[in-house]
């Protein structure tokens, strides 16, 4: 087991040294890769077989979710028909560790016809793909981790630490936003944080519970039960007068009160905290934390309530 042990961490000291060695080829060429990116009018189109190709799918994938519009195209399916996907306001980001990959030479004559611009990442500079690219990012390393130096390992980490370097470095150029993530991320916990809105999840309709001030205590525990959320709206010509919790019942449990024959306007919190619906999640749940309350009556610019919702609805939809 100790061998074990040992060979993996020899695969992240030689890993973390390839990583190290990239320093050296952020340079004029990386900037000219970055610039030609920047300003294409098109797509990103990034082409890689093997196992260049898995980490080229996956450098796509981050810069189409960080601003800068890209997709994954395989060599093999370029040359049957998945050529025409690619238009002359497009750049092409080619990898291939040899720079000799025949899947990836087979169809740059095309890709030089359609007129495109081409950067090739590769670990060769003098390589073919190097030699015929408008630029050339290098991504050459001392030694794989594997020990028979025949499977990618630090090469292909290599490849996606400089992936990321490029995505950064465009996404802080395009002045690209954590919301400008978030609308690329929908279903992701930042998509929810940022983009949700009580609207989008409060109870509306008959689901609000709401009593009149003439209501008494008993009638107001009534639809806290039916209505589940642990508290009721308190409303006199439909404005919202007053807010009776769970926490309020607890509060007079020491106190002379008949339920039966006291009235809400006796017992129930003056002057709740409330929201408005177009009031982020994220937003409420501060208030809510900061409040130390369970849950918030949503109105409308007349101080009507039009809404309810409470924590429960904010674990449902991901919010917290």
């Amino acid at each position: 087991m100790k061998q074990f042990k040992q060979l993996a961490l020899n695969v992240i000291e030689i890993e973390k040294q390839a990583i190290d060695e990239l320093k050296q080829f952020i340079n004029d060429d990386f900037e000219l890769a970055c610039n030609l990116m920047f300003n294409c009018t098109g797509r990103v189109i990034v082409i890689g077989m093997g196992k260049s190709g898995h980490i080229g799918g996956k450098i796509a994938a981050t810069l189409a979710s960080t601003g800068t519009p890209a997709f994954f195209v395989h060599p093999g399916e370029a040359s049957h028909g998945d050529l025409g996907m690619i238009t002359q306001e497009d750049v092409i980001l080619t990898i291939s560790n040899s720079g000799e990959t025949s899947e990836v030479l087979s169809i740059i004559p095309v890709i030089k016809r359609i007129g495109c611009k081409l950067i090739a990442m590769t670990g060769n500079t003098t390589s073919t793909l190097a030699v015929i690219a408008d630029t050339h990012i290098c991504i050459k390393v001392s030694k794989e981790a594997c020990p028979l130096g025949l499977a990618p390992t630090s090469s292909t980490t290599a490849t996606l630490v400089m992936g990321d370097a490029l995505a950064v470095a465009l996404l802080n150029a395009r002045g690209f936003t954590a919301n400008d993530f978030a609308l690329s991320h929908p279903g992701g916990s930042l998509g929810k944080r940022l983009l949700l809105r009580l609207s989008d999840i409060m109870h509306i309709d008959e689901r609000v519970p709401i009593v009149q001030h003439t209501a008494k205590i008993k009638d107001a525990l009534v639809e806290m039960s039916l209505k589940g959320l642990g508290m009721t709206a308190v409303v006199e010509n439909k404005k919202l007068i007053g807010l009776f919790t769970d926490g309020d019942l607890r509060r007079i449990l020491d106190e002379q009160i008949d339920i039966h024959q006291d009235d809400i306007l006796t017992v129930m919190n003056t002057n709740p905290t409330v929201a408005l619906p177009d009031m982020l999640a994220a937003e409420a749940l501060k208030v809510m934390e900061d409040k130390k309350i369970n849950g918030l009556i949503i109105v409308d610019e007349n101080k009507s309530p039009i809404g309810a919702m409470n924590m429960h609805d904010l674990l449902k939809s991901g919010v917290m």
